[in-house]
């Protein structure tokens, strides 16, 4: 009798795998925040958007800032948060992190104008770029590599428990309290947090970490902030050949291009552009960044077509986007079981398609379409984007040596954050643009210098006809044909580029591994010709 093998080395120290689920959820809890915080501000933009006392009168494009004051800045520091954890402990990152996202929240929640909101939401944005990248660096750390599919798996899934929990959390705030509870809410769930986080959870560092790289911060922040600035711009003019975002657009790329020239000839870079010779990893970050683009996008227009076309009110809002959030709490823990039948390039491609074609569907929706067209749209939405998030989460995590997890988590969520920051810079500058367009004749007996302010947003065009009493009813139907018509425009813009980048993935994604592979084997590895 051949007595059986041994188990495979255990390469997590015993107390820490016995623990391992439960440092999971202190983890989730963290990645929480860092999400509930955009969900929540997805259905409180309408309420900022009004004049004071209830909200803060911001203009459709501060608005965008207010969003993307916290992405860009979020993007721009992930690869240093990444080597700054994998040097100093994962773990006294994430708490300082933890620290600084409750101090900006705290001061977010009593902001006075939209400067200092924008303001605010970058330094909540510096204290997620330390969260977000350690949560997926500890938790490579503390399950073993046969399990970790199915952990990041839970992880990608408590973005969809804190997409659902965000809106519904910000209705149920701005039905009681005023508009920045929505803020002040996060500064509790950082305390139990850091406390949980301080009893659980492991500390971790790369023994040979990457050195810090300012000028590659610098130029990667700079480059993004000024190529987003020009395409919100664009929107808010309704003129993409206007001097002043030609230049701030043209320079943005200059910088953007200064930035990989860099890293490419740097000893010490913030990213190693070698990792991006790999077609297969390369293809999973078109791909995560693609489902982030239309995820921040969509929702941005989706509530102000929930609540100022069909008039319902925030707390309606966030329980009419719960199919979406649902969806992909649901899928994403179950989507590794497509993948290990169908592989990654049939699981995700098909992802992409459902999502481009979900998108496509928005030209559906109307004034009075049946509110179950649009929860269907919502919940297809959301197992399209389970579908391509799960995956290409574990084919970038596993791309890298487990000692680099900072690394690989940064990258990943880089990008997230670059394509939910584009996702609103140009879904809703073509938002703008197109409304502007069929709204203009309009406001033809508006005073001329009122024409400009007044055509800018649907809540801009909704404050002056209700000012304007019973005169005002034509002009709201007017505003509401308009904006129906950018929305489609919108969405149909966001399936084309969903659509490219299932070609993308179709092309360059692994499909299934042979038999013999699998298990021995990570993504990376993999061909794409297999």
């Amino acid at each position: 009798m051949t007595s059986p093998a041994a188990p495979p080395a255990r390469r997590v120290p015993e107390a820490v795998h016995r623990r391992r689920w439960a440092i999971l959820g202190v983890l989730m809890l963290s990645l929480l925040i860092v999400v509930v915080d955009n969900s929540i501000l997805n259905v409180a933009i309408k309420t900022i958007s009004t004049p004071a006392p209830a909200g803060l009168g911001a203009t459709q494009s501060e608005l965008e800032w207010a969003i993307n004051s916290y992405t860009l800045v979020f993007a721009g520091l992930l690869f240093t948060a990444g080597l700054l954890g994998d040097r100093l402990g994962r773990k006294k990152v994430l708490i300082g992190g933890l620290a600084a996202f409750g101090i900006g929240s705290a001061l977010a929640a009593f902001s006075g104008s939209p400067a200092e909101l924008i303001g605010f939401r970058a330094v909540m944005g510096v204290g997620a770029a330390f969260v977000m990248p350690a949560t997926l660096a500890v938790l490579m750390n503390v399950f073993e590599r046969d399990e970790q599919p199915k952990a990041i798996g839970v992880w990608a899934g408590g973005v969809g428990l804190a997409i659902a929990i965000g809106p519904i959390t910000g209705g149920l705030l701005l039905d009681h309290f005023w508009w920045g509870s929505v803020f002040l809410v996060n500064v509790p769930i950082v305390v139990l947090a850091v406390a949980l986080m301080l009893w659980l959870v492991p500390d971790s560092r790369d023994p040979r970490p990457g050195r810090i790289d300012p000028v590659g911060v610098v130029l990667s922040v700079t480059g993004l902030v000024l190529l987003v600035y020009g395409i919100i711009k664009g929107g808010q003019l309704a003129d993409f050949t206007d001097a002043t975002v030609l230049a701030t657009t043209g320079a943005g790329l200059a910088v953007l291009v200064a930035f990989v020239v860099h890293e490419k000839r740097s000893e010490h870079p913030s990213v190693d552009m070698a990792y991006f010779g790999n077609k297969v990893f390369s293809a999973a970050i078109v791909a995560v960044t693609l489902v982030f683009f239309a995820l921040m996008g969509v929702t941005f227009f989706a509530v102000f077509y929930i609540q100022s076309v069909r008039g319902y009110s925030p707390l309606e809002t966030g329980l009419l986007m719960l199919p979406l959030a649902v969806s992909q709490l649901v899928f994403a823990p179950r989507a590794r079981l497509a993948v290990d039948r169908f592989g990654n390039r049939a699981t995700t491609t098909a992802g992409l398609l459902l999502l481009a074609a979900t998108l496509a569907a928005f030209v559906l929706l109307g004034r009075d379409t049946p509110l179950w067209v649009m929860e269907t749209v919502f919940f297809l939405m959301g197992a399209a984007m389970a579908h391509v998030m799960t995956p290409v989460s574990v084919v970038i995590m596993q791309a890298l040596p487990r000692e680099k997890a900072g690394s690989a988590s940064a990258l990943s969520n880089t990008f997230r954050q670059i394509g939910g920051a584009l996702g609103i810079a140009v879904l809703g500058s073509v938002l703008s643009t197109a409304y502007r367009g069929d709204i203009e004749d309009e406001l033809g007996l508006l005073p001329f210098g009122a024409r400009h302010a007044a055509g800018e947003s649907i809540e801009a065009t909704l404050a002056v006809a209700d000012r304007l009493g019973a005169g005002g009813e034509a002009l709201t139907r007017a505003a509401d044909e308009a904006f129906l018509h950018a929305m489609h425009i919108t969405a149909l813009w966001g399936a084309g580029i969903a659509a490219l980048g299932a070609v993308v993935v179709a092309v360059y994604l692994p499909g299934r591994p042979p038999k013999s592979e699998e298990g021995d084997r990570g993504p990376e590895l993999v061909s794409a010709a297999d």
